[in-house]
């Protein structure tokens, strides 16, 4: 068997030369690219001269081969006119997919996870990777280290620190695709230092705990009340070695961590030699109060600091970074990979240029006004439609809870879809899908996410939300 290219056509074809015999086997392999779509109808051949060259066989050969496919049908050829597949030729269709399940598409979408997309800043962020392109060096575009470009690492250093409280100084600094790539790093290097046990909150994203378990690691949780989360508990988990910690603006409920526990969170790292793992999840996004800087603020040496542009500008960036203590940045280096093999440079240096011109600032105060306009438009129409809900959470953060009468969380979330007869194409989550396995369900309420629909899409998504509260 000859497996050839022959790359004369406008397009390079691939040639699956079987048998001894060329002339048959040219043949059959012009059949197959003819019958498989792969050579459409009136597609045009190369000259056999050409072709024969491209194969490394004689012209006469593909002449002989070119006329017996003519003579079958399979060609068309005119005096003085290049050789072509016949117009008329029957082709094999692809298998056809089997129909999936009807389902009715989700027309208002609350979900919370996500910001509008349709607002990602798309002129500034190709002003970005124009300029970062004409200022990268040579060597940027080379097979990258574990901890990414410096230009973004000095970048994210800077804006941290001005913006976060953060005190890091960009070595410590470690590019990933997010928060969950880098907890799952974090995972790797606790595991190898023996750790059996990282306590979570009693509400908090399903998808971090199984990274955390997949990784060989317990998730005992620790309790959440008006407060944050009640770190106070973790002296009753001696084989704690860490704890995973949205104290910013917890997640989902939307309470900031006080400061007493804050502090003693940190007393709880130092005595024990344990580590915090602090996930900013949305911590840009404040409405009425003053910005609570990060717990890595208090002590560098004992907290893990995740971050991502995943709710500032859109998930697809695949963009986050981890500020390590020196102590374990040799060990993630060795969890992640001497070689990066998950980021690309063009988007790592886009992000550099993006941040230093200051468009990553002016971005995130625009879209804070547009959420907060949006909280404020959900309350009002809360209190109108639906007076005697609570809604709470409601200080900073993309999303907000409701209550709904104890017992009817689920049927309200399956609900949503429909009213009666009536089509709402309303998609929302309950409080119970961020619950700990062990947690007792405290509370029934629904977590409404105002900045998933995108700007024409909003006043649709609240009426639709009013109209199937009960």
């Amino acid at each position: 068997m000859r497996e050839e290219w022959a790359n004369s056509l406008s397009e390079d074809l691939h040639l699956d030369l079987r048998g001894p015999r060329l002339r048959d086997g040219l043949m059959e392999a012009l059949r197959e690219a003819i019958r498989t779509g792969r050579l459409a109808p009136g597609a045009k051949l190369p000259s056999s001269r050409t072709l024969g060259a491209d194969l490394g066989i004689a012209r006469n050969t593909v002449a002989q081969a070119y006329a017996e496919l003519v003579a079958e049908g399979w060609l068309t050829a005119r005096q003085g006119s290049a050789t072509r597949v016949a117009p008329r030729t029957e082709t094999v269709a692809a298998p056809t997919p089997p129909k999936p399940r009807h389902r009715r598409r989700i027309d208002h979408d609350l979900r919370p996870g996500q910001p509008d997309l349709s607002a990602f800043p798309r002129a500034d962020w190709l002003k970005a990777a124009r300029r970062a392109l004409t200022d990268a060096p040579d060597e940027a575009f080379g097979y990258g280290g574990p901890f990414g470009r410096p230009e973004l690492r000095e970048a994210v250093a800077g804006y941290l620190a001005r913006t976060r409280g953060v005190r890091a100084h960009p070595d410590q600094i470690m590019i990933c695709t997010g928060a969950s790539h880098g907890l799952m790093t974090i995972a790797q290097v606790l595991k190898q230092r023996g750790v059996a046990e990282i306590a979570v909150e009693s509400y908090g994203l399903p998808v971090h705990r199984q990274h955390l378990v997949k990784a060989g690691l317990d998730t005992p949780r620790l309790p959440v009340d008006a407060d944050g989360a009640v770190v106070g508990h973790l002296d009753d988990l001696p084989d704690a070695g860490a704890v995973l910690l949205t104290p910013s603006h917890q997640f989902p409920t939307g309470v900031a961590l006080h400061p007493d526990r804050r502090a003693a969170v940190v007393d709880w790292a130092r005595r024990t030699g344990g580590l915090v793992l602090e996930d900013d999840y949305d911590g840009e996004f404040r409405y009425d109060r003053s910005p609570v800087g990060a717990v890595q603020g208090l002590d560098p040496e004992h907290v893990v600091y995740l971050g991502t542009t995943s709710k500032a500008l859109a998930p697809g960036l695949r963009l986050g970074w981890l500020v390590l203590p020196p102590r374990i940045a040799r060990l993630a280096a060795e969890a992640k990979g001497e070689r990066d093999l998950h980021l690309g440079v063009v988007d790592q240096l886009t992000m550099a240029a993006f941040i230093a011109s200051g468009s990553y600032d002016r971005h995130i105060r625009a879209m804070r006004l547009t959420y907060r306009r949006r909280r404020d438009q959900l309350v009002a129409a809360l209190a109108e439609h639906a007076p005697h809900t609570r809604v709470t959470g409601l200080s900073a953060g993309l999303q907000v809870l409701v209550d709904v009468p104890a017992g009817e969380e689920d049927a309200v979330v399956q609900g949503s879809a429909w009213q009666g007869s009536a089509w709402q194409g309303l998609a929302v989550y309950g409080i119970g899908a961020f619950r700990h396995p062990d947690a007792p369900a405290d509370r029934d309420a629904l977590v409404i996410g105002f900045s998933t629909p995108s700007a024409s899409a909003w006043s649709g998504a609240l009426a639709a939300l009013c109209r199937v509260l009960p």
